[in-house]
């Protein structure tokens, strides 16, 4: 005879989940010339406090906290983390074409070279809380990501990380429209 099994089950499915993306294309991954100033910029954008890798981190540890009692908005923001999944790639290529070493460390421009730590994250106990905490997260990413387009001299590098941007101000809107969802 089968014993009955009292087991704990999460029915969330992440099956064909896309990349919460912007519908326009990326321009071609290309820099002017190599340029290790540049390239250390980007490595804060890479893995710094405010860096995809931390909003990537987030993000899932969000998703998976929540899929038991919010499958739908599970699903949504594990979308968001595949595009910022796609952010970094592009972060590591635009590194390494201006001749930076692809590394969890951000180099900062006082010379300090701080290594990513998950102390970077918030990870707060209340959905309506990580949902603010995301936003807010999204728009130091944005400020972030215009404060080195104004640094950085290559239209190449600052058409990409515009590009970003428009995927970052589209995951804004996202949030908001789950955070006013749990309001009403």
């Amino acid at each position: 005879m089968e014993e009955k099994c009292k087991c704990l089950e999460d029915h969330c499915s992440f099956t064909g989940i896309r990349p919460a993306m912007v519908d326009l294309p990326y321009p071609e991954i290309r820099v002017r010339e190599g340029n290790l100033a540049y390239a250390n910029l980007l490595s804060v954008d890479y893995c710094g406090a405010v860096s995809e890798i931390s909003a990537i981190t987030q993000y899932i540890n969000n998703e998976s906290r929540i899929s038991l009692e919010r499958c739908s908005m599970a699903r949504t923001i594990l979308g968001i983390a595949m595009a910022e999944m796609m952010h970094l790639q592009k972060l590591g290529q635009l590194i390494a074409l201006l001749g930076g070493n692809v590394e969890y460390v951000a180099k900062l421009q006082n010379g300090k070279r701080v290594m990513w730590t998950p102390g970077y994250l918030t990870i707060p106990e209340h959905i309506g809380k990580m949902v603010f905490d995301d936003i807010e997260a999204e728009k130091a990413a944005i400020h972030q990501y215009r404060m080195h387009i104004k640094m950085i001299k290559d239209e190449y590098v600052d058409a990409i990380l515009a590009r970003i941007i428009k995927d970052e101000e589209y995951h804004i809107m996202i949030l908001q429209a789950l955070w006013n969802e749990m309001q009403g």
